[in-house]
């Protein structure tokens, strides 16, 4: 029986199953480990390393499947015959990026999945015809390069919802049609020239915006949040010569609280008196399940330092790659001319589609029905919880469109997600959003995909993997 010597890392982000997989990848991949040559139990490398049989077993079943190793069943696990032992790099070309945080893109939603609207609810017969429409209508129209800042229509119809349901009132003008949030925020950093400086990012906050703040060269410091939203004071503590701050202000990604007024004030007047700007990621929209959703931030803004994104994601599809920047008259030149030159609106066949879609008030009914919707599935999936999960998970809090529930004892909330994917089930592990320990462990369970009638078998599947080995 082969010897392994594999130091494990509990302070990484990488699990523990992941990290025992790549060691022992890398000497099969080396040659140090022979063919046919016979793997220690789980039983046995689980004792060796002070973890769970089931940590082990994962990281054999990943050998197993990429067939570097054979399950024998009884006999044990032996290392496969490969015709080359040149080491191999764990990361390929086709790898998609950022794989902690997106799987499978193009993929059919799952259970518990977060970010993704309901798929049996979206009236895709009438978004067929409207889109259809507009494609028949550019494919006849004149050729030429449309206005890079996005379809006129588009941005008149943004424009006029914002004001209505989000109490922002801005001209078309001010409304730019961008690439998602992502697009977004990058043509927010770009446009405002906010390159190698720092920015305060909540914690926890959303992974995809600290990543993106660092490759567009600024260092995002984790500006700590609590029942009032972003604590305004501790950031000015943390990073007092930050430019810039990212919130979610209408409901907090991801623990779901609503900045308080206060608050709001308190930043808006950061911004002012320090020549800072504030990104508002209004990632929920109108999606309040419970009363009605506060107003923007930049609702309250006078002075010309909020910058809101909303996009079309949670609402419509994501599939469109379609959001929204508006942004203060004094800076609407400036970023035009920045579209223009580097980061022009998507095609304009779907923006045509989704300004149509608005116009005739499908837009507006198809949100009051998931609104609806979505409270039920809420509903639903809490009951499910209560009376499925008791000693596993708890619930600690109702975040817009996901629960956050809490796990006890010292599982891993990314071994148990990563697990959780084989049996068809998506929950999303909370301790990657924070960027300081200690990191708390848990999950965030989306309830826009969740079936009621099978709701209470998924749970006790996800309480199964939840409850200690």
């Amino acid at each position: 029986m082969t010897q392994l010597s594999i130091s494990l890392d509990r302070g990484k982000k990488i699990p523990l199953a992941s990290q025992i997989y790549l060691t022992i990848r890398a000497a099969i991949e080396s040659g140090q480990i022979p063919a046919n040559a016979k793997l220690p139990s789980w039983r046995d490398l689980a004792v060796q390393l002070g973890v769970s049989r089931g940590t082990v077993r994962l990281a054999y079943e990943r050998l197993i499947d990429e067939q570097l190793a054979l399950g024998l069943g009884a006999a044990g696990t032996r290392v496969t015959e490969r015709r080359s032992t040149a080491p191999v790099s764990p990361w390929s070309v086709e790898a998609p990026p950022m794989p902690d945080l997106f799987h499978d893109f193009g993929s059919t939603p799952l259970p518990f999945q977060m970010g993704v609207p309901a798929q049996d609810a979206f009236p895709a017969a009438l978004w067929s015809r409207i889109l259809a429409q507009e494609a028949k209508r550019s494919a006849a129209g004149p050729v030429g390069y449309p206005d890079p800042r996005g379809d006129p229509a588009l941005r008149k119809e943004v424009a006029a919802y914002l004001g209505i349901a989000r109490g922002l009132r801005c001209s078309p003008s001010q409304v730019l049609i961008t690439a998602g949030f992502s697009g977004a925020l990058n043509l927010a950093i770009r446009g405002l020239g906010l390159e190698g400086g720092q920015a305060w990012m909540e914690e926890p906050g959303f992974p995809l915006t600290r990543t993106a703040l660092g490759l567009a060269g600024m260092r995002a410091v984790a500006v700590p949040v609590d029942d009032e939203g972003l604590d305004v004071a501790a950031g000015a503590r943390l990073a007092p010569g930050a430019t810039l701050a990212v919130v979610t202000p209408g409901q907090q990604a991801p623990l779901g609280m609503t900045m308080s007024l206060s608050r709001r004030l308190a930043l808006l007047e950061w911004a002012q008196h320090n020549g800072g700007w504030i990104v508002e990621d209004d990632y929920l929209s109108e999606l309040q399940l419970e009363g009605r959703a506060a107003p923007a931030l930049a609702s309250l803004d006078q002075d010309g330092r909020v910058l809101h994104i909303g996009t079309f994601s949670k609402t419509i599809s994501p599939a469109l790659r379609l959001g929204f920047l508006v942004v203060p008259p004094m800076l609407v030149r400036r970023f035009g001319d920045l579209m223009a030159c580097l980061a022009p609106a998507p095609a304009g066949m779907v923006q045509a589609a989704v300004a149509v879609f608005m116009q005739d008030g499908h837009y507006l009914r198809h949100l009051r029905r998931m609104k609806r919707l979505y409270a039920a599935r809420r509903a639903a999936l809490l009951q499910g919880l209560r009376d499925e999960v008791a000693g596993a998970i708890e619930v600690q809090a109702t975040a817009g469109m996901a629960v956050v529930a809490r796990l006890h004892g010292a599982a891993s909330d990314v071994e148990i997600a990563v697990r959780a994917r084989r049996l068809g089930l998506a929950p999303t592990p909370l301790s990657p959003w924070y960027e300081q320990p200690p990191r708390r462990q848990g999950l965030l369970l989306g309830v826009t995909n969740v079936g009621v009638e099978r709701i209470a078998e998924d749970c006790r599947r996800l309480a199964g993997l939840a409850r200690p080995a």
